[in-house]
């Protein structure tokens, strides 16, 4: 699936003081990606807060970046959960006609079994019209998602084309990438292991930090693409210290302390996550300065 190979950004939901969302910051950074060399657009993902955003929110958030995108690249959304029923309910009931994709997390909290997992997507997949991306982020979820399960996912499931593989393991990447159906693609969730990922045979990234270094990172993505890894190494490297601090504390506070350094919005966060210390802050601003004198 060409529209899902490259760069995807994992859109943040800009905040004002008061709490509410900023949506004139959010058609900024809309239009800074597009300018600047994102692929496609990831919509109400676990980087846009999107458990602390009323359904109203997130129909108002589609809309903004619906009418600021105005077709230029595609875009996916962000559908999952941890009670199946719900997450069928909900895809269901969404009109996705916007979308070349969902985005579907492995259920959190409740821990399933790999065949509970793989039940799980089954369903999702028999309830979605369109194409569907397993995110496996076991940090989060608590549960890894293991190649066996994925891979018999792939095979056995028409419609679920591709995987955000986000354990920050080489191995499972590794065995992914060697064991996928030819159209399935293998894109990274780990900012710090994309380039390998890619020059390993995978297809990309749905990135944090791409939404602010749109120009280097979608350049490195690229670059990598090609096979040309030196070229891809050399901007890794001067890019590297800043992904590491984004994911200091929590995400997205770190990747809001660089947008507002940047002046794209402001770096105010939802409960149960707070802004960024002000060390962050400070190393944050010293990394950028430091890129962008080399």
């Amino acid at each position: 699936m060409d529209a899902l190979i490259g760069m995807g950004v994992a859109l943040v939901t800009p905040f004002k003081k008061d709490g509410s969302v900023d949506h004139n910051a959010l058609s900024k950074i809309v239009e800074f990606n597009i300018a600047n060399g994102t692929d496609y657009f990831v919509i109400s993902g676990t980087t846009a807060e999107s458990a602390t955003l009323t359904k109203k929110e997130k129909a108002a958030i589609i809309q903004t970046i619906s009418n600021s995108n105005a077709g230029r690249l595609p875009m996916v959304i962000g559908i999952g959960g941890n009670n199946t029923a719900a997450v069928v309910e909900e895809l269901e009931n969404t009109d996705l006609s916007l979308f070349v994709a969902v985005l579907s997390v492995a259920p959190y909290y409740n821990k399933p079994t790999q065949e509970g997992l793989y039940q799980h997507f089954k369903a999702v997949a028999k309830a979605c019209p369109i194409p569907v991306i397993l995110y496996n982020v076991p940090g989060r979820t608590s549960k890894n998602m293991e190649p066996i399960t994925s891979l018999r996912l792939a095979n056995d499931i028409e419609n679920i084309v591709a995987i955000k593989e986000a354990g920050n393991n080489s191995d499972q990447y590794r065995e992914l990438i060697r064991k996928k159906p030819d159209d399935f693609l293998v894109i990274s969730g780990d900012d710090d292991l994309v380039l390998d990922v890619i020059l390993e045979g995978g297809s990309g990234v749905i990135s944090v930090i791409g939404q602010a270094l749109v120009s280097d990172f979608s350049k490195m993505i690229q670059l990598g693409l090609k096979g040309d890894s030196d070229a891809a190494k050399t901007i890794e490297k001067r890019v590297m210290p800043l992904i590491e601090l984004i994911f200091e504390e929590n995400n997205p506070a770190g990747i809001k302390a660089v947008l507002n350094h940047m002046q794209l919005c402001e770096d105010f966060v939802r409960l149960p996550l707070v802004v960024a210390t002000n060390t962050l802050k400070s190393k944050i601003a010293s990394a950028i300065l430091e890129m962008k004198s080399q």
